[in-house]
């Protein structure tokens, strides 16, 4: 037998405790529930953070962030997975095109877009350029929200590495860029479209009466209590016969069960279309 203080499930609980600590103490300093995500995703990434500046245990590392706002930033981007690209999946946004957005487009009236968890911003400039190419971004009021004000500021300014290009096509890449200093910047008619607003998606209020919500590669990180919470959500900010785009790994079982019907592969309708 061990040694009192040997045990090494003394240690497993003490880390446990440590960390049910810092989830708590984070959601009074942030309103951000750390409890909503998969945990040992989170606690992994986490773990290597506070590693990497020195703090053996999370009560520690909480203090620093506490003070420091600059740690704090970098907390909020390594949790939040920030890796985005234009046009990823590109056959999806050519779906999108096709067989949601020309239809949308040819309708009279306003059209209400919302690119959730938009990251650095280029989902919602690939949504612009679309609805521009059908002639309906005038008319369009397009919203695209995060958790991250880092983030946000990226995207407001609007300027990408080549690795975020490679599926841009060529078209769309002499129309709405233009090279400077090694980066291609969005043109101004793109970044004067887009509305950039932080939002927590799991404890703000959402908008309603949207045409399309797109909210792709981030609902992976979140528990199944937390996804279903979020599946109705959306449902209920969409307007009948609104759709949902999500992410190539995010298909919905059962979308009936939030009021919603699948349309297409990783689209789904709000059902009650007729009301």
């Amino acid at each position: 037998m061990g040694e009192a203080g040997t045990n090494p499930q003394v240690g497993f609980a003490e880390d446990d405790a440590d960390f049910a600590r810092f989830v708590e103490d984070i959601r009074k300093l942030t309103s951000i529930d750390l409890s909503l995500y998969k945990e040992n995703q989170m606690r992994r990434r986490l773990t290597t953070l506070r590693l990497k500046h020195g703090f053996s245990a999370f009560s520690a590392y909480y203090e620093a962030l506490a003070r420091d706002p600059k740690l704090l930033g970098e907390f909020l981007d390594r949790m939040t997975i920030n890796v985005s690209e234009f046009w990823r999946n590109p056959n999806r946004w050519q779906m999108l095109k096709e067989r949601f957005l020309e239809p949308m487009a040819q309708r009279p009236g306003r059209l209400l877009v919302w690119s959730a968890a938009c990251s650095t911003g280029e989902e919602p400039y690939t949504l612009a350029m679309l609805l521009d190419s059908l002639g309906a971004l005038e008319r369009t009021t397009l919203l695209a929200t995060d958790i991250d004000e880092t983030v946000l500021a990226k995207a407001k300014e609007g300027a990408y590495a080549d690795r975020s290009m490679r599926d841009v096509p060529q078209e769309y890449l002499l129309r709405y860029f233009r090279q400077e200093n090694g980066m291609y910047r969005v043109t101004d008619k793109l970044k004067q479209a887009v509305r950039f607003q932080r939002q927590n998606l799991l404890l703000d209020p959402f908008p309603d009466r949207y045409d399309l919500i797109v909210c792709r590669n981030v609902m992976i990180y979140f528990t199944e209590e937390a996804k279903s919470g979020l599946y109705r959500k959306f449902a209920q900010a969409l307007k009948p016969g609104g759709i949902l785009f999500v992410g190539s790994t995010e298909q919905i079982f059962s979308p009936g069960q939030y009021g919603l019907e699948a349309a297409d592969t990783f689209f789904y309708r709000r059902a009650d279309a007729g009301v």
